[in-house]
């Protein structure tokens, strides 16, 4: 009996040892809503706290929650300073580090907010009838900028009669006559421009700074004194026709007074003074009309005199800037070969690392973008992200290691196992080019064993994808497969060169680099030849639809977003000034061979690979009629095909948590229907 006692003791000591041993499950498509992500940090002047935005997801409302949370840099002291259903945003810290601004829709709509930090006493400083942006401190702390959109009445082209009491007639005509009359994401456009507004800290009537029928939506900032914003706007009288000609504009807040600080065709954005208020810092390129173009780094005086490039040698997009404290380097933030960083650059161009591994915001694929602040003292807090865990807060400074002060996500990854990710390069087929791409594998990844492959190609086409984590992608891991994905010629973060070796030869050699990873794959020795499957969302479903029009190598493919006529496209998306200008030699009724030349229709009738179309119905990027033109010419063909249209969704399929969920499981339910089953 006692021997018996002491085997049962023995079983109950190592039992936790053993289920720890044991593989935690993988992620379910019902993770999505337990995802958890950090957004906009921002540090306090003095260098000591940051306030971040910390977003969950709730189930039963199908989108985001935003509250704000503050850290303590030194002891990581972590609190909550809202709470609720309701979302909260873009905090800014006062000059003096005591009190905080945010945007809240609290109480229906989306209005500025007032905090003491030492007290938690709020109050509500608009009542607005439309969303305000970019909120911004004067340099005194006295005043509040912000961006607003102002309708524009109309007058009825024709007066009809009016409809009797309670009658039941059709709705009234939508009257157009804008050129980008619609927008992704946001739907059909309401006439308007966006203007710049100061309020004063105590409330009161906003008082509208800019004028005319311009839009005043880019960014903007103080100068030292309180006296002018510099804004972002394109105020020419084409604008409509030439929408990247933006310039600096310098606005008197006194009387709205506005003159142009650049003049050069081409963008100019991201106005920074310099603290002395000597020296403009600004981000742009001169247009040359390329489908990339890097955005570059430039110094102006204050009056816009003797601009000059300062970023020369990077060969990388600035995305980001700030000023440093000593009025003769910037802060910026870039990505290079897949990752993002944030360096300091002084005005000679030369640049020091500070941090990598910024981004974490795109939830469902491995896409660059993230933020960053920096304090008077260099203190300087960025959303951090890895191929483990989306956007989570960290903080570094100068000569000091980095600190990831957040693991929002440990409550889920602590109980599920996620594919391990490995970097690969190969040297393309075409031109012996070296290309960037990374695998991800199974949870419980055997070597000996044969698995399927899956490609997964990113839209953009100038984006790029890299070491991040991505709901999607490891999802389709946990399902079986080991996960390919890479950043063919055309993508960001290699160079313009690169970039523009697609320039009007979109799709082109990125099919051949393509391939060129797929059997770099299947070299590794543990993939299935016969059991290969394809799909990519936007410019990867152009290129999805293009692979499958070339080769029958794949089993199966899933084609998301696409588009497969370039000449329809062109004229139907929701920026038609800007596509036929930038990707094409001109108009397609004078190009029309180039644009078919390109257009993934034209091969449709090679396809004989299985084919998915799944698109969001409320899609004006890559309308839905692009996947209803190739899912009739499937059909016309007889290929065995299929057309998932995601309801109440453009093209950010994945914005909603349900949404995501949609997409990852239609595209694995038909992988599924042709996977053989001794690969499941």
């Amino acid at each position: 009996m006692l021997y018996k006692k002491s085997l049962q003791f023995i079983f109950i000591l190592f039992l936790p040892v053993l289920l720890w041993s044991q593989q935690l499950p993988s992620l379910s498509l019902l993770d999505v809503y337990s995802l958890e992500y950090v957004s906009d940090p921002q540090v306090s002047p003095a260098g000591n706290q940051v306030v971040y935005v910390r977003n969950t997801m709730d189930i039963m409302k199908d989108g985001p929650i935003s509250n704000l949370w503050v850290v303590d840099i030194a002891s990581g002291e972590h609190r909550p300073l809202t709470a609720g259903t309701q979302r909260y945003s873009s905090p800014r810290w006062s000059p003096d580090g005591k009190r905080l601004l945010f945007l809240s829709s609290r109480d229906g709509s989306t209005e500025i907010y007032l905090r003491w930090m030492d007290t938690g006493a709020e109050t509500k400083l608009t009542n607005l009838s439309e969303s305000p942006g970019g909120i911004q401190w004067s340099p005194d702390g006295t005043q509040i900028a912000f961006q607003l959109e102002v309708p524009i009445p109309s007058t009825p082209l024709t007066k009809l009669p009016s409809p009797p009491e309670d009658a039941k007639w059709a709705p009234a005509p939508k009257y157009i006559d804008l050129l980008q009359y619609r927008s992704d994401g946001v739907g059909y456009l309401n006439p308007g421009f966006t203007h710049l507004f100061v309020v004063g800290v105590e409330g009161g009537t906003p008082r509208q700074i800019t004028q005319g029928e311009f839009n005043h939506g880019g960014d903007f900032c103080w100068t030292p004194d309180g006296k002018f914003l510099l804004v972002t706007a394109n105020r020419h009288p084409q604008a409509a026709y030439d929408p990247l000609n933006t310039e600096i504009y310098e606005v008197a807040v006194s009387n709205g007074a506005t003159k142009a600080l650049t003049s050069r065709q081409g963008p100019d954005g991201h106005p920074a003074i310099s603290p002395d208020g000597r020296l403009v810092a600004y981000t742009g390129f001169d247009d040359r009309y390329q489908g990339y173009q890097v955005t570059q780094l430039y110094v102006m005086n204050r009056d816009g005199s003797n601009p000059r490039l300062v970023s020369k040698s990077l060969d990388r997009d600035v995305d980001d800037l700030a000023w440093a404290a000593d009025n003769k380097s910037l802060f910026i933030q870039y990505d290079s070969e897949g990752d993002t960083y944030l360096g300091r650059i002084d005005l000679s161009g030369q640049v020091s690392t500070l941090a990598t591994q910024i981004g974490g915001l795109s939830l469902g694929r491995p896409y660059g973008g993230g933020s960053f602040s920096v304090a008077k003292d260099g203190t300087f807090a960025f959303t951090h992200t890895g191929p483990d865990h989306p956007a989570d807060l960290a903080v570094g400074k100068a000569g000091q290691p980095v600190r990831r002060l957040t693991q929002v996500n440990a409550d889920l990854f602590n109980q599920r196992t996620l594919g391990a990710v490995e970097e690969i390069w190969v040297n393309s087929s075409f031109d012996s080019r070296r290309v960037q791409g990374w695998l991800i594998k199974p949870p419980g990844f055997d070597p000996a064993k044969k698995y399927p492959l899956l490609l997964e190609i990113h839209g953009g086409p100038f984006s790029n994808y890299g070491p991040r984590f991505t709901m999607e992608l490891q999802l389709f891991a946990a399902a079986g497969y080991v996960v390919l994905y890479t950043n063919p010629r055309g993508s960001t973060s290699y160079g313009e060169a690169f970039g523009n070796l697609i320039h009007h030869n979109y799709p082109g050699q990125d099919y051949d680099d393509l391939m060129t990873c797929v059997d770099a794959a299947i070299g590794k020795g543990y993939i299935d030849p016969n059991q290969l499957y394809i799909t990519g969302g936007s410019g990867g479903g152009v290129l999805t639809a293009w692979t499958i029009g070339k080769t029958n190598r794949f089993r199966a493919a899933v084609v998301a977003k696409p588009v497969i006529n370039w000449y329809s496209f062109v004229l139907h998306a929701d920026n038609p000034a800007f596509f036929y200008k930038y990707w094409f030699p001109g108009f397609p009724w004078e190009n029309t061979e180039h644009y078919m030349q390109r257009s993934p229709i034209s091969l449709v009738g090679n396809v004989q690979t299985p084919t998915m179309l799944l698109t969001g119905e409320q899609d004006y990027r890559t309308p839905i009629s692009e996947s209803e033109q190739y899912y009739a010419a499937l059909k016309l063909r007889q290929v065995d095909c299929a057309m998932v249209r995601i309801q109440e969704s453009g093209h950010g399929i994945a914005n909603r948590p349900s949404n995501l969920m949609n997409k990852v499981g239609y595209i694995l339910g038909w992988f599924d229907k042709y996977r053989e089953k001794s690969s499941k």
